[in-house]
């Protein structure tokens, strides 16, 4: 029962942290900062974006600067500034692979990190330009390549609790997000984050409650087994059916208008939503982003009719996957093909939001005049290599001749 507790109040302080952005007001006045500097836990799933507040500082303090320390006291310190504390980065340009000085923004002396990925685990302190540190964060950013996924659908369940001797590890499941889709079949999906509970935790971080962390926590002793090997974050999913909210029905002439148009033409097939056009190379690869969705949202893609759902298309569903849908709600296609033409829609927490007509051109091969670089460059190595082989054949005939003339006896 205390295991259970613990699970239910970590399950509401993850989701507060990953959902709520807080109401900065006057919190300084609120709170005062620590007179011996800790660290507070946070833990997140890979492709997501946090906040960290800045929750306390001196009154007369009217800019920060965020720093990033991967080990505590290393010499490698990122400052994750302008010195001004008025960063603005537009997430809807963020990619994977890009540095962490390129994905993060500072708006209210809070630090915004988006996509984060795993590297981005470590120390982040509030504090000044001269290093005056005023509160402090122990970010915890879990792997999701190695995720275990539970269909309950197929009869699966999610992992049971690990006991050694120094510590136990379990599982804290965020809150079911909300149907992906109205009106058809569904899914849901939970986001479980990776715990430890050992009584050798470092006293230097807090955490919401007593030896209890997150899994690669820095409050996790240097002695223990890497913990990722032992438990990884897992996501479960289910079915589901849920209604579409009843839309405004327009008046009788329109109406009646409506219906002598589709009547004198084709009725429409496509959903009224906004459609992005976007032509594709052959043999190269595509991810699709749906609009205003973030990895904690209840997504869903669909392939015109075609309903892409997790149960086949999640990643690590299946082997060898061309199609995907990843842990951050992104749609992968893997060396796009002909066939991959098609209309994309997808869902955000349970309405249909956007399209993604995608078109796959094939480049016409352009033809060459002689005067082209790559035209006078064949025409050059071919002539030297006819003039290369006659000078061999030549060569070749000389000698023979030359063998045969010096081998005729002597005349007596």
């Amino acid at each position: 029962m205390r295991l259970l507790g613990a699970t239910i109040l970590l399950s509401l302080v993850d989701v507060l942290q990953a959902y709520a952005i807080e109401k900065k007001g006057d919190v300084f006045k609120k709170m005062a900062c620590p007179a011996f500097l800790i660290f507070e836990n946070a833990a997140y799933m890979a492709d997501m974006t946090f906040e960290l507040p800045c929750k306390c500082k001196p009154e007369e303090t009217s800019s920060v600067v965020w720093y990033f320390q991967k080990n505590l006291h290393s010499h490698e310190t990122t400052v994750l500034t302008d010195f001004n504390g008025t960063v603005i980065v537009d997430s809807s340009h963020i990619r994977v692979g890009s540095d962490l000085l390129k994905r993060f923004s500072i708006r209210m002396f809070s630090l915004i990190v988006f996509r984060a990925q795993v590297r981005d685990s470590g120390h982040y302190l509030c504090g000044t330009k001269e290093g005056l540190f005023f509160y402090g964060y122990d970010v915890d950013v879990q792997p999701t390549r190695q995720i275990t996924v539970a269909f309950l659908d197929n009869d699966e369940h999610v992992q049971e609790d690990y006991k050694e001797e120094e510590f136990m590890l379990f599982t804290t499941f965020w809150d079911w997000t909300v149907c992906d889709r109205c009106g058809v079949r569904g899914e849901q999906r939970r986001i479980g984050l990776c715990y430890v509970q050992s009584g050798q935790l470092k006293p230097r971080y807090r955490t919401a409650l007593p030896n209890v962390t997150s899994c690669g926590s820095r409050a996790v002793p240097a002695h223990f087994p890497r913990l990722f090997r032992l438990r990884s974050p897992e996501v479960a999913v289910r079915s589901c059916l849920a209604p579409c909210p009843e839309k405004e029905v327009p008046e009788e002439g329109v109406q009646s208008i409506s219906n002598v148009v589709y009547k004198v033409g084709k009725k429409p097939q496509l959903p009224h939503v906004p459609i992005q056009y976007h032509r594709q190379d052959p043999k190269t690869d595509l991810v699709i982003t749906c609009p205003g969705a973030r990895p904690e949202h209840a997504v869903a893609w669909d392939k015109g009719s075609v309903r892409l759902y997790r149960t086949h298309y999640l990643v690590g569903a299946r082997k060898h996957m061309r199609l995907f849908i990843d842990h951050g709600n992104h749609l992968h296609i893997q060396q796009v093909r002909r066939r991959d033409k098609a209309t994309y829609f997808c869902w955000r927490e349970g309405e249909l939001v956007a399209g993604f007509h995608l078109t796959v051109t094939y480049q016409p091969r352009r033809q060459r005049s002689p005067t082209d670089p790559e035209s006078v460059f064949v025409m050059r190595a071919v002539g030297i290599s006819f003039a290369i082989i006659i000078g061999i054949f030549f060569l070749i005939h000389m000698s023979q001749y030359s063998y045969l003339l010096f081998r005729k006896p002597a005349k007596l």
